[in-house]
C-alpha cells in the first residue's frame, strides 16, 4: 500500500476531492496546516498597521492506496491543485508495510 500526503492551497481542496472522486477514490483526511516556503509570505492591512505573515493556511490530504494506483492518484491531484504559482504546494509519496 501507498500513503499519498499533499499540502495545498485550501481555496483548490473541492476540486482535488472532486478529481479524486472521478478518479475513484473516494477516502481522504484532510487537516488545517500552515507552512512557510518559497511563497515567503502577505502583508496584510488592518486597522491602519501591516502585518508580515509568513505562515501562511495550507490544507494537507492524506490517503492510502493500492499499490500501482500512485501515478494516477498523483495525476489527478496535481492536475486539480496546480494553479502555476508559487505555494501551489507538495505531494509526498511513501509506502506503508502495515495498517
Amino acid at each position: 500500500m501507498t500513503r499519498i500526503e499533499a499540502i495545498l492551497r485550501p481555496e483548490r481542496l473541492d476540486a482535488v476531492k472532486r478529481a479524486l472522486d472521478k478518479a475513484g477514490y473516494h477516502g481522504i483526511t484532510a487537516l488545517e496546516v500552515s507552512g512557510h516556503g518559497r511563497q515567503k509570505g502577505v502583508t496584510q492591512v488592518w486597522r491602519g498597521g501591516r502585518y508580515e505573515l509568513d505562515m501562511l493556511p495550507k490544507v494537507m490530504i492524506m490517503l492510502v492506496i493500492p499499490d500501482g494506483k500512485t501515478a494516477r492518484v498523483v495525476k489527478a491531484i496535481v492536475g486539480a491543485a496546480k494553479s502555476g504559482k508559487i505555494g501551489d504546494g507538495k505531494i509526498f509519496v511513501s509506502k506503508v508495510s502495515d495498517a
